[in-house]
């Protein structure tokens, strides 16, 4: 552990030998297109089949009254605290649409083209509704979504302590502020996509998915077709990317199941790239009022935070989670005795909203940490003097925050200098190469990451006589590296060389488990995987004692073999004594462990961002991010960097280029990669310098607390910082995310429109 060893995985990827789901062998397999919906509010007149199902190839149609019966909604997931409506979704549309891009109907053919024409010929006849596309809209229920519920308010949740009414009183200073953060959407390499299997004489299903993990599909799909979970199998081969948006079961991955049941035959079903923007649950999508109140001393005496998510139009089993998240982190890294947040969801005419790529944190993370260079321009402190000031100090943990949550472990000011310093020095740099019509900006963010949920996992490891020691994990890769560095930790466990190390994943048939989402397989996982590899060790220790007739007491561990102490040449290997216990007993040497945290860990960092900017064109040029993450213990730090720099990048998307739009009709306006901006190499060209402290958590022996998502957390508000203090320059107010040039062209040219609104003033 601690070594920065190359990722064993990559040969098959980099060679073409990795096999995604559209790879794998599909002969006498059924294809599936969907028919999805047109318009965003509307009610089903009728829906005519006819024309597709007479179509040669056609094997059948299908609609939602075809699943009457055999097929329910999706599981909601609750939220704690939070009262959440029921709005759940449903694998076909019933009686009304209310998205463009939900399923309507379901094609089958003999190939992937005959579908597709099929589904071309299904017609549907609509009954326009006024489409809620804005959450004033929403609010106002002027039109409701689900009239059973009676409003369109689906999600509430309250949180905090204290009076912030008492707060105010007291303080010098209260800034208040607006924020928009719009809609994103994942865009991962490889879209969705299965291949179902059903076995009728048995009832079991065995399902090949690109998803995050095998075990939240497996349990979703068996509430959702009514089996019991122990007959279906999910698989997943190479998974071409996810961020949150393979977590949760695909509304199509249960229609392909559904219909190899009821045809008796393998059904496929591979995604393009336009049904994945407007048919997978997007993140973010939300509005927040903040206030902080600060006295003259720079103290922070409370914030109170009203967020409104727009969470779409059904609920997903997650939706609910991700804006309690966003409440729940509105203290950030910061010593506030009280709180007062609330959070409501509301129910709009667009996709589901779900997990992204740090799934409630970065909206957190950007809403404190603007919210404190503001009230840096109200009080007259710097804002790192301000952050400085009110960081919880180290002999503080744990530490309770004023929205209930316990913070393990951190030394938040350690981080902060590190990559002021390097920013301040990249700064200086820049000074004399900025080109004419152009101002510079610098910003710092800090970021806390509530990682590891679920708090349990599962970890297998066995003793293969062979020479190999075979490490099962519930925690499935979607592109991390955990066959490199999961095999890091058992190898330092056994003291063998980690290429003598398996990790197999991504099977539900191996063992149960939980997944991979929320920076948790290190946490939760590998720490699963070292205890089992220990509890292996216990029972060989034992074996080995048998065979070197010592007590077990005289016996040491080292270099993968135990030693009879003052006899070193009498010794047995590990896998000797597998061989051993194989022979005796006719079992294997293996141990499962389920480990279960006492609850989340907090990872945490600081992030920084030089930016230059364009005045004639208002191009923002991002020179340099700086990178300072605290993950507690790392196991591999090419691997760590790798994740920091994968997801620097789409945190710098996210502040720059990437936004979700619909138009006042519900019609999704960015549903091509024409439209909706991912980065590009050109956009990758800025300099990053990335570090690491490592403060360990207490709840775990490896000490390790998760980093995939920490620079899609920390820079969204690094940039908008430095965005801001760029226009702050010239005496222009800041404005929203993203930055593209247009909108900055805009504001430069008008310095009015997209302003975020400052108020505050001195109390005292």
């Amino acid at each position: 552990m601690g070594m920065p060893l190359t990722r064993q995985e990559d040969v098959a990827f980099l060679t073409g030998g990795a096999r995604y789901v559209a790879d794998l062998p599909a002969t006498q397999a059924l294809h599936m297109r969907i028919v999805r919906s047109t318009v965003a509010h509307a009610r089903i007149r009728s829906i005519d089949v006819s024309a597709a199902a007479d179509m040669p190839g056609i094997f059948a149609v299908f609609t939602a009254a075809d699943l009457a019966g055999s097929a329910g909604s999706f599981p909601i997931q609750p939220a704690p605290g939070a009262e959440i409506a029921s709005a759940p979704l449903t694998l076909l549309a019933q009686e009304k649409v209310r998205f463009v891009g939900e399923p309507v109907a379901v094609v089958l053919a003999e190939s992937e083209a005959l579908a597709e024409d099929g589904a071309g010929m299904v017609d549907v006849d609509y009954d326009w509704l006024e489409p809620v596309v804005s959450l004033e809209d929403s609010r106002s229920d002027r039109t409701l979504l689900h009239e059973e519920l009676g409003s369109n308010r689906a999600l509430f949740w309250r949180g905090g302590s204290g009076s912030f009414e008492s707060a105010v009183a007291e303080a010098d200073f209260v800034v208040r502020a607006s924020f928009s953060i719009p809609r994103l959407a994942a865009a991962p390499m490889e879209p969705r996509g299965c291949l179902v299997r059903f076995d009728p004489a048995s009832g079991e299903f065995d399902m090949w998915a690109s998803a995050q993990d095998p075990h939240r599909p497996k349990a979703q799909l068996a509430q959702i077709l009514g089996v019991d979970p122990g007959s279906i199998r999910v698989r997943l081969p190479a998974v071409g990317g996810a961020f949150g948006s393979k977590g949760a079961l695909a509304p199509e991955y249960a229609l392909a199941s559904w219909c190899a049941r009821r045809t008796g035959r393998a059904v496929r079903w591979i995604e393009d790239r336009s049904e994945n923007l407007a048919g997978s649950y997007q993140g973010r999508g939300i509005d927040a009022e903040m206030e902080l109140a600060l006295d003259r001393g720079g103290r922070f005496l409370g914030v109170r935070g009203r967020v409104r998510a727009d969470l779409g139009a059904y609920l997903y089993p997650t939706t609910a989670v991700v804006p309690v998240t966003v409440g729940g982190l509105l203290c950030g890294a910061y010593r506030i005795p009280v709180a007062d947040v609330e959070v409501e969801g509301y129910l709009t005419n667009k996709v589901p909203t779900g997990p992204y790529r740090g799934a409630g944190r970065p909206e957190a993370a950007y809403l404190v940490e603007r919210m404190i260079d503001l009230a840096a321009r109200r009080s007259g402190i710097a804002s790192s003097e301000l952050r400085r000031r009110n960081f919880i100090a180290p002999e503080e943990f744990p530490h309770r925050t004023a929205l209930g949550l316990t913070y393990d472990s951190g030394d938040y000011r350690q981080a902060y200098d590190a990559a002021e310093a390097e920013l301040d020095a990249r700064r200086e740099r820049l000074s004399s190469r900025v080109r004419p019509g152009a101002v510079v900006g610098s910003g710092l963010a800090f970021y806390i990451e509530r990682a590891g949920p679920a708090f349990w996992e599962r970890g297998t490891v066995t003793i293969d006589p062979a020479g190999r020691v075979v490490a099962s994990s519930g925690s499935a890769s979607n592109g991390q590296g955990h066959a490199t560095a999961f095999a890091q930790v058992v190898a330092d466990q056994f003291e063998v060389d980690p290429g003598q190390v398996v990790v197999v994943e991504g099977d539900s048939a191996d063992g149960d488990g939980v997944g991979t989402f929320g920076s948790r397989s290190m946490t939760l996982g590998g720490e699963a995987l070292a205890l089992a590899s220990r509890k292996v060790l216990e029972l060989a220790g034992a074996v080995a004692s048998e065979m070197l007739e010592a007590d077990r007491a005289d016996l040491r561990y080292s270099g993968g073999a135990f030693h009879v102490v003052g006899s070193p040449e009498r010794e047995v290997t590990i896998f000797e004594v597998a061989a051993a216990a194989k022979e005796a007993a006719e079992s294997e040497l293996s141990a499962t462990e389920r480990f279960r945290s006492q609850g989340p860990v907090f990872p945490y960092g600081a992030y920084g961002a030089l930016v230059e900017l364009d005045l004639e064109t208002g191009e923002v040029h991002l020179h340099d991010v700086v990178a300072v993450d605290d993950a507690g213990t790392v196991v591999n730090p090419m691997l760590a960097e790798g994740q920091v720099i994968g997801s620097t990048l789409q945190g710098v998307a996210s502040a720059l280029l990437e936004e979700v739009v619909y138009d006042a009709d519900g019609q999704l306006l960015t549903g091509t990669l024409a439209s909706y901006l991912v980065p590009s190499a050109v956009e990758a060209s800025y300099g990053i310098h990335s570090e690491f402290r490592e403060t360990a958590t207490p709840y775990t022996t490896l000490g390790a607390k998760g980093l995939g998502e920490s620079g899609t957390i920390g820079v969204p508000g690094a940039i908008a910082n430095a965005v801001a203090d760029a226009l702050g320059k010239l005496g222009i107010e800041p404005l929203e995310a993203p930055f593209t040039p247009e909108r900055l062209w805009r504001h430069l040219a008008g310095r009015s429109s997209a302003t975020t609104k400052i108020i505050g003033g001195d109390l005292g």
